[in-house]
């Protein structure tokens, strides 16, 4: 809920929308597993708590992806690589491109140091010219958009999924046929050698970017399969190049 907070009042800043934490996804790492943190790794990537909003067109209209959740991120991005206390914020601008902001977020001195700025910044604007005071989100009220937070089936991006299945001719193919149907195209994929004496074995799968409500709908009939002995582990992905 933390990080849900941080990344409602930044989406608010960005793009000049009011404050709905209510609206935002939230998943947190209770329900990670040591197994996929571990084939993360060996695919090249590493599993953190993202906060993440984006602004997009959907079907011409514009919307705003607002959600928090365990997320794979390469293991080549700077910010892949925020361990312990520290915090970083990844920007990305129409001009500059991408931008890091990185330091330490917990501790009782870089959070007194945070409530101090503000109370200063308080006072600063309380005793300042009313014409000229920072308004509130730093946009003027008459600017602040409308724009809807979009719900999470409508959030794209790219998948993990790991599936526990029987070692038997025909699996692969009935899995694959389900996830083409829902226009879902497979990156990459790992199908690990039963181990000895067991008739199970994980598969699993990176796939490239689409629609959750697509991933959805393939889960429950992937799920549904008798040759499917588990349910699905779905992490989502961010490429953040």
């Amino acid at each position: 809920m933390d990080a849900a907070h941080k990344i409602t009042i930044l989406s608010a800043l960005a793009f000049g929308i009011p404050m709905q934490l209510d609206k935002a996804h939230v998943e947190g790492i209770s329900q990670l597993d040591a197994l996929d943190i571990k084939y993360a790794e060996q695919l090249g990537y590493r599993i953190k708590l993202l906060g993440i909003t984006r602004r997009r067109q959907l079907d011409g209209k514009a919307g705003v992806e607002l959600r928090v959740h365990p997320t794979l991120i390469p293991a080549r991005r700077l910010i892949a690589n925020v361990e312990g206390a520290m915090n970083a914020v990844l920007v990305q601008g129409d001009a500059v491109g991408a931008t890091l902001y990185y330091g330490k977020g917990a501790g009782a001195e870089p959070t007194a140091s945070a409530v101090i700025a503000d109370l200063v910044d308080v006072t600063r604007m309380h005793t300042a010219d009313p014409e000229h005071r920072v308004p509130h989100l730093a946009f003027q009220p008459g600017a602040v958009e409308d724009t809807p937070v979009l719900p999470l089936a409508e959030v794209e991006t790219s998948y993990y999924l790991r599936l526990r299945v029987e070692d038997k001719p025909g699996v692969l193919a009935d899995i694959t046929r389900i996830l083409a149907d829902q226009q879902i195209s497979i990156d990459a994929m790992i199908q690990r050698e039963p181990a000895e004496g067991e008739s199970q074995t994980d598969i699993i799968m990176l796939t490239h970017i689409t629609r959750e409500g697509n991933v959805d709908a393939a889960v429950v009939k992937i799920e549904a399969l008798s040759v499917v002995k588990k349910k699905v582990i779905r992490l989502r992905m961010e490429e953040l190049g």
